[in-house]
């Protein structure tokens, strides 16, 4: 608890011990005069409700005449007018009771978010000239190099430079598992070290680090509202004066025909204290809070509630293949030696040996996975001379013998006679002189959870999937066949997929919304023509980050589902926050004006209601079993 709310709650205690004394008094010393009873009754409301009355006459100062500080002054120092103490001090002690409980409820889950996303660095050890000093993030430039001890927060992206370890990114991907780092890899700002020593070289200053970036992303999402919050801050503006006004009618004229006026004045102030608005302006916008977080939780970041309330209503699902779907690495999937009279004129070892050996000065994304497939150390002693040939792949002396691998157009340039390959992705055929040896098959992996992506956005109501790429037909139609996904559009070019898009959204209905997924990069166009744009952020793509409306920082397409599910809880509580908060106080605001209210109940339709109302938004957190 706060010092603020503990100062509160000390308060709240002492007014109390004044207020029962105060009873007491009224009860066993009957005898006493009135003054001295008032004296002890204004003392306990004093203590308890003073800073609700300077509020109320502040902000009266300011303009700002009707909010819930000036409600509960007119009714409470009306109650003292028409010689109801009792009910005035208890009124306004059970009001501050239940504001201190709302306000522990939003410390609470704001702390929770703040716990979630307190990924901000501290510090950096720099090292400068030799000697490792501990100096600000902000003070390091780009290609310095920090020292990252276990257990300690990365607080610069960068390269590791020296040292291997493992990396807990709960923060930014909602996911327990460690991530194995090593040196020569890249590493983003935010996650923390747990195992080995790293130094890394910096790529990036502080202010354009992922952490800053998610930071800003997490600090500016309360500023864009979803319509229901824009809802409840008109109705406030209008409803507050039309009860204030409808008390006054209620309390002045029905006496000038009935007589009675202490009675009619009483139910006017048990018809102020019954219409606080308060359980509704502050439990909508915490849902959405709640909301935002549970999505943060779950590896989703979401840049408003705004775009959290529009997730609901997906109707058609755009999404990028490359990136998106697949890995967008590739993998070697097979290795095919050439057959002479049925007898391999290589083994499949061999193949894949001459193959990376051939590639071994190339940096290119085949290349590497050629490399990688291999797993063994390259003496380049038996690497007498390599060539990059354009268009085409390389030429390499090995042992003296001249290796080709590359395309089809290679083996045709050079003359020799290959297998045809009717695989899904990219082929590399190799020969050596003028040998055909065989050829080895590289595709992009298809994602573990593509195709629970799919299953799930279908089970949210979705009404299409479609897949854009600009990749061959053969290879889109594979990957779609793969995952379940039977409208699929291929070989686009940028300008095509906006185009597509554009046809998609004409057909969709007006009250649906267009979501597209997409790496964030090439896809930025079409993010931003989408009604929600969702990027694969993986861990920290800032190009993502600054292009989308949502980032999947975990880099599974299947927390789009999750995200639409947290979505629809979100709604759903802020829908059954509005019509038990509402309802409640119509009802009792009815009772009061006939005189079946008193201010007891009063105070249960204002902060018995806020109360409730804000134990509910705080469910919107819980994403158990939705992620």
């Amino acid at each position: 608890m706060t010092r603020k709310l503990k100062k509160r709650l000390k308060r709240i205690i002492i007014g109390a011990a004044f207020f029962a004394a105060a009873v007491l008094i009224e009860n066993f010393a009957p005898g006493l005069p009135w003054y001295v009873l008032l004296a002890v009754f204004l003392t306990a409301y004093v203590i308890v409700g003073g800073d609700v009355v300077k509020r109320a006459v502040g902000n009266i100062g300011k303009g700002q005449v009707f909010d819930e500080n000036f409600l509960m002054t007119i009714a409470t120092v009306g109650a003292f007018f028409v010689g109801e103490y009792p009910e005035a001090v208890a009124v306004m002690l059970f009001y501050q009771v239940g504001e201190l409980f709302q306000s522990y409820a939003v410390n609470r889950s704001r702390k929770n978010i703040t716990e979630l996303m307190d990924i901000r660095p501290d510090f950096a050890n720099v090292r400068r000239d030799g000697v490792e000093a501990q100096v600000d993030p902000d003070e390091v430039a780009v290609g310095e190099t920090i020292v990252v001890k276990p257990g300690e927060r990365i607080p610069l992206d960068g390269v590791i430079t020296k040292g291997n370890s493992s990396l807990d990114t709960m923060a930014l991907t909602g996911e327990s598992v460690p991530r194995e780092v090593l040196c020569g890899e890249e590493v983003i700002s935010g996650c923390i070290n747990l195992t080995g020593v790293l130094e890394v070289q910096v790529s990036k200053p502080f202010g354009e680090s992922t952490v800053s970036k998610i930071l800003d992303l997490v600090e500016n999402a309360s500023s864009k509202k979803a319509e229901a919050e824009n809802f409840i801050t008109k109705f406030a503006r209008y409803y507050t004066p039309i009860v204030v006004l409808c008390a006054a009618v209620l309390a002045v004229i029905p006496p000038l025909f009935l007589g009675g006026w202490s009675t009619w004045i009483y139910r006017g102030l048990t018809f102020l204290v019954v219409s606080c608005p308060c359980a509704v302006v502050i439990s909508v916008p915490l849902s959405f809070f709640g909301g935002l977080g549970g999505a943060s939780k779950a590896g989703v970041l979401i840049k408003g509630s705004n775009y959290l309330e529009a997730l609901a209503e997906a109707e058609i699902v755009v999404m990028d293949k490359t990136g998106t779907l697949t890995k967008g690495t590739f993998k070697v999937t097979e290795v095919k030696p050439a057959s002479e009279n049925g007898v391999e004129v290589i083994s499949g070892e061999k193949l894949l040996e001459l193959t990376a050996y051939a590639e071994s000065y190339s940096n290119h994304p085949i290349s590497l996975s050629i490399q990688k497939a291999y797993g063994k150390e390259l003496d380049k002693n038996r690497l007498e001379s390599t060539e990059e040939l354009a268009g085409h792949g390389v030429h390499a002396v090995i042992d003296g013998f001249d290796i080709y691998a590359g395309n089809e157009k290679l083996m045709r340039q050079q003359k020799i006679s290959f297998t045809n390959a009717a695989q899904i992705g990219t082929i590399v055929h190799v020969a050596k002189n003028d040998q055909y040896l065989g050829y080895i098959l590289i595709a992009d992996e298809i994602k573990e959870d593509a195709a629970e992506c799919i299953r799930g956005l279908k089970a949210e109501g979705v009404n299409r999937v479609i897949m854009l790429t600009g990749d061959r037909k053969e290879t889109a139609d594979y990957v779609a066949s793969q995952i379940g996904l039977t409208e699929v559009h291929s070989e686009l070019l940028p300008g095509d997929k906006v185009d597509e898009v554009e046809k998609i959204i004409a057909s969709k209905s007006s009250k649906g919304r267009l979501v597209f997924v997409g790496d964030g990069i090439n896809d930025a166009p079409v993010l931003a023509r989408a009604d929600i744009g969702i990027a694969m952020g993986g861990l920290g793509s800032d190009a993502a980050i600054e292009a989308a409306d949502v980032v999947i920082m975990t880099d599974e397409p299947s927390k789009i589902a999750a995200a639409m599910r947290i979505s629809r809880k979100t709604l759903g509580i802020v829908k059954q926050n509005i019509v038990f908060a509402l309802g409640v106080k119509i009802l009792v605001l009815i009772l009061a004006a006939f005189g079946i209210a008193n201010m007891w109940l009063a105070v249960f339709a204002d902060v018995g209601v806020a109360v409730i109302a804000i134990l509910n938004a705080m469910r919107a957190m819980q994403v158990k079993g939705i992620d």
